[in-house]
């Protein structure tokens, strides 16, 4: 065994690196947390293929110089000194082997055109959150066979990661969501989660860090202590919280009144369905529709076949679909009751107000100490969505409007939060006003039933 992989094993790796270490897939992420060793792991691991695979080429990226001298190039110039020739005009380690080292930074997005036409067999993202996707999309394009390599090898990918960042919604939607494109194959994703209280090293040494991100602000120390990629700054509902809001599913009581939200777009129809109990102690969101390119009339049908014969109280849908539109004069209200969608009225669609009351769901608690808003694992598009939303750079307290393809869940809730009679805790006495709320809500286009009959629920 060479006398550097004795030195990097004579660490003694705690469990997450060592499998880390061990990782083959072509694309493996590994972190989620402070303090969980990453910058060590990642060292090592590189370290490692440029011993155990001659003529290797390998590229190490950080955002900043100032972030690659500090946790990388520093580092390695000490551990490979007499083993690796340091270069410093090319920024390389060069290897008795052939293996080769490359480090480099991306500050700025055009950054990334200078590894164009390059290959890499193997490259490495450090705080892969802090690069853009469409960054990470051109680096893909530079991860082949460079042709020195003496052995068969499969090209891979290797990221270090917390939650945050230009990039964490890509990051997310790869390894922890694991929610594929076409072309992306599940099994080609690993993700090594670890945290501080994985680091034996910090957690006898360095007790005091410890305790640091445990006293963080809460939001806060649920990314960074725990690797809660669902709490990151600048999301634009904190409240959220996957372990909280997401229900072990339920067979909803007979007795429950059960009503529907519908956001429609020819770029995405987002329905939801949900149902309170009659005194008013908690909301469930228990069924969804996500399609992307239906027209009205197959929107209506995939309502209808994804509700089943279930009865609704009512349908709160995009307020724009009451209109007439120039196709033929029909509503879109009018196709959808056409073919076969009924109780439809329009949506209240004042955004901060919705918004609010969505706040005030999530905050809620029920009597028993559960959440209040209790979302099934069946609507996994609006548990994908709605920890993404961020705020409006420009308007305070609204939501941000792109990426737009978050926003269609979340706008469905919303239709359907803001439909409510009621506020959590609230009983219709404590809220009298709340009767001319509902009377001027459903005057605007209920169908087929009154509001009276809905508010005495």
């Amino acid at each position: 065994m060479n006398s550097i992989e004795k030195l990097l094993l004579s660490l003694h790796p705690f469990p997450p690196q060592e499998a880390f270490f061990k990782a083959t897939a072509p694309r493996v992420a590994y972190g989620g947390a402070r303090g969980g060793g990453k910058s060590f792991a990642m060292r090592a691991k590189l370290v490692l293929l440029a011993l155990s695979h001659p003529g290797i080429q390998i590229l190490l990226l950080r955002r900043t110089f100032p972030e690659l001298r500090e946790n990388h190039i520093n580092p390695l110039r000490r551990i490979l000194y007499g083993t690796a020739e340091w270069r410093e005009s090319t920024k390389e380690f060069l290897f008795s082997n052939g293996s080769r080292i490359k480090l480099g930074y991306l500050a700025d997005e055009g950054d990334v055109l200078q590894y164009q036409g390059q290959s890499y067999e193997v490259i490495a993202m450090e705080e892969a959150t802090q690069f853009t996707e469409d960054q990470y999309y051109a680096l893909t394009e530079s991860n082949r066979l460079h042709g020195l390599l003496r052995e068969p090898f499969t090209p891979r990918m290797y990221f270090t990661c917390n939650p945050g960042g230009v990039g964490h919604a890509w990051v997310k939607r790869l390894f922890i969501d694991r929610d594929f494109r076409e072309g992306e194959r599940e099994e080609d994703y690993v993700f090594i989660p670890s945290t501080v209280y994985d680091n034996e090293y910090l957690m006898r040494e360095d007790p005091a860090y410890v305790k640091t991100l445990e006293g963080l602000p809460p939001l806060r120390r649920r990314a960074m202590l725990y690797g809660d990629w669902d709490a990151f700054e600048g999301q634009f509902f904190p409240e959220f919280d996957r372990s909280r809001h997401e229900a072990a599913p339920f067979a909803i009581p007979e007795n429950w009144i059960r009503f529907a939200a519908l956001d429609y777009g020819l770029d995405m129809t987002a329905c939801l369905w949900m149902a309170y109990p009659p005194d008013r102690s908690r909301l469930a969101v228990y069924r969804e529709l996500y399609e992307p390119d239906l027209v009205l009339s197959r929107a209506a049908r995939r309502i209808l076949e994804v509700g089943g014969a279930e009865k609704l109280r009512y349908i709160a849908a995009s307020p724009d679909l009451a209109g007439r539109r120039q196709e033929g004069g029909k509503s879109g209200f009018d196709i959808l009751t056409s073919h076969g969608v009924k109780g439809l009225c329009p949506a209240e669609n004042a955004r901060i107000p919705g918004w609010r009351r969505i706040r005030e769901f999530l905050r809620a608690d029920r009597r028993d100490g559960g959440a209040f808003l209790e979302i099934f694992p069946t609507c996994k598009n609006l548990l994908r969505t709605l920890p993404k939303l961020m705020f409006d750079p420009k308007v305070a307290e609204d939501a941000a409007l792109s990426p737009h393809e978050y926003t269609h869940a979340p706008d469905a809730l919303r239709y359907g939060i803001s439909s409510l009679p009621f506020l959590p805790g609230e009983t219709l006495e404590e809220s009298p006003g709340r009767r001319d709320l509902i009377r001027e809500f459903f005057g605007k286009g209920g169908r087929e039933q009154g509001y009276t009959g809905f508010i005495m629920h």
